[in-house]
């Protein structure tokens, strides 16, 4: 069987992240979503148990797509999960020198174990990004096109509860 893994912080996730999984799936046998923390991002939206609970929802019905919380190095939780490699999205040429740089690392920190795919994001997906998101949602502007619906009624809440507190 081969295993993947796919990280990120998914906060929230977006329908370019679900575009990556789609894909990621149909080409593997499993596809391990890894919610990870990361302490570099201070200001959290959804808290990780929330957005574990929105990637739970989205992908219960998906027999060969795991979701997962984690924490540390992506390389870590691959080789945890017995995964040949980790699951990348590119949207553009700004992401690939970063890119190119965890594919690396992530290379010589695994022994060669781990190795690196790299998924384009469908062409109405390559602009997006969590933080476009956001911003939108606070723009008061229609973010249907952009999350899940399960998304989008848990970013209403979450925005409703902010307001208030």
């Amino acid at each position: 069987m081969t295993r993947v893994l796919y990280p990120g912080s998914f906060d929230p996730i977006t329908k370019g992240h679900m575009n990556i999984i789609e894909q990621a799936s149909e080409l593997f046998d499993e596809v391990i979503v890894a919610i990870l923390r990361n302490p570099a991002k201070k200001n959290q939206f959804f808290t990780e148990e929330e957005r574990l609970d929105m990637l739970n929802t989205i992908y219960s019905k998906i027999n060969n797509v795991k979701v997962v919380l984690e924490k540390g190095a992506a390389v870590d939780v691959a080789e945890l999960y017995q995964c040949k490699a980790i699951i990348r999205g590119l949207r553009s040429l700004s992401d690939y020198d970063y890119e190119v740089q965890l594919h690396q690392i992530n290379k010589e920190l695994s022994n060669n174990k781990v190795n690196t795919v790299f998924l384009f994001a469908d062409k109405e997906y390559q602009f997006l990004s969590s933080t476009i998101v956001k911003e939108v949602l606070n723009l008061d502007k229609p973010i249907d096109k952009y999350v899940h619906p399960y998304v989008k009624m848990k970013m209403y809440e979450k925005r409703k509860e902010d307001n208030y507190e």
